[in-house]
């Protein structure tokens, strides 16, 4: 059974729909999400935060007191590429950071100082998450200390990047991280229906809406922007979380066979009774922290991190 905290989310979803006709322009939608979103998250404490230009993209540098410097958390936050950003996940990724016990790099695809999916389509959005990646590498960061985390359409933008380094011949990072992952502009998910009397915010017209916001005209099958259809062969190690009410939920079901099929190692967690990118409420619901705790146990082995409790004994000591 849901926990009562847990109830925040469905409640944030549910005031999202209501205001839909009211928030009657994207800088509405901003600012509702910044004002509201970043709320759901408790701070997570011993947690420093250094606002950096990374390549010409905005971004935030999310630094745990007594954090392994040299390994990397780089996340694309959720959003719909209408809304969301550095400031509303900040706490988020606080918490995945010091759980994990590294730095994390959080990036705005597009907000604020560049195109918002409304201003520009992709692959404005894709193009800037590059940027962030080279801007690592030209910094001495190895690809086999970073991790690639995202939750929704940060999900679009870790597996473009996958994709583009492949077909660059470049190293590719250690594993991924993918919260109630967006894989399918094609919708094709029967989760759609399902669930569409248990999610109060993302029927599939609003998502198609989404879609078309974000990629104009274009081939819904493109792997770049549907990683549901990539080629999944030799991907790092991916961890995907979901929730069961989330009309989203059977896009990572269908992501995981894929991945699994194209001999990926691949874990998928479906939490009951939660809603999309539930994580947001690290810090106050205990479902979150559960589902960030398993995140850290599982990637901190794959950076060459000890387990959480040998760490903690190593800094007593």
């Amino acid at each position: 059974m849901a926990s009562i905290q847990s109830e925040a989310n469905r409640n944030h979803y549910a005031t999202i729909a209501a205001n839909a006709g009211k928030l009657t322009s994207p800088q509405a939608i901003i600012d509702h999400n910044d004002t509201h979103w970043t709320a759901l998250t408790g701070e997570p404490g011993g947690v420093d935060y250094i606002e950096v230009d990374a390549g010409g993209v905005p971004a935030m540098w999310t630094v745990p007191k007594g954090a392994d410097e040299g390994r990397v958390l780089l996340y694309a936050h959720g959003g719909g590429f209408i809304g969301g950003s550095i400031y509303t996940h900040r706490k988020l990724v606080g918490h995945l950071a010091k759980a994990v016990g590294c730095r994390a790099l959080l990036y705005d695809y597009p907000l604020y100082d560049y195109p918002l999916a409304h201003r520009a389509k992709y692959p404005a959005q894709l193009d800037a998450a590059m940027k962030v990646w080279n801007w690592l590498a030209d910094r001495g960061f190895d690809a086999g200390h970073i991790v690639l985390a995202g939750d929704s359409c940060g999900a679009i933008l870790t597996y473009g990047v996958l994709q583009r380094l492949r077909a660059q011949g470049r190293p590719l990072p250690v594993a991924a991280l993918i919260i109630s992952g967006w894989f399918d502009m094609a919708l094709t998910a029967a989760s759609y229906e399902t669930n569409r009397d248990k999610d109060p915010a993302f029927a599939k017209a609003a998502v198609d809406w989404l879609v078309t916001n974000f990629i104009g005209d274009r081939d819904r099958l493109d792997p770049e922007v549907s990683a549901l259809y990539a080629d999944l062969t030799g991907f790092p190690p991916v961890f995907l979380q979901a929730g069961a009410d989330e009309t989203l939920v059977d896009e990572s079901r269908m992501f995981a066979e894929r991945a699994r099929l194209a001999g990926v190692e691949t874990r998928l967690d479906v939490f009951d009774g939660m809603l999309h990118s539930f994580q947001m409420m690290a810090g106050r619901a205990p479902e979150a922290d559960d589902a960030i705790g398993r995140l850290a146990a599982w990637v901190r082995p794959r950076l060459g991190l000890p387990d959480a409790s040998k760490a903690a004994g190593d800094r007593a000591a």
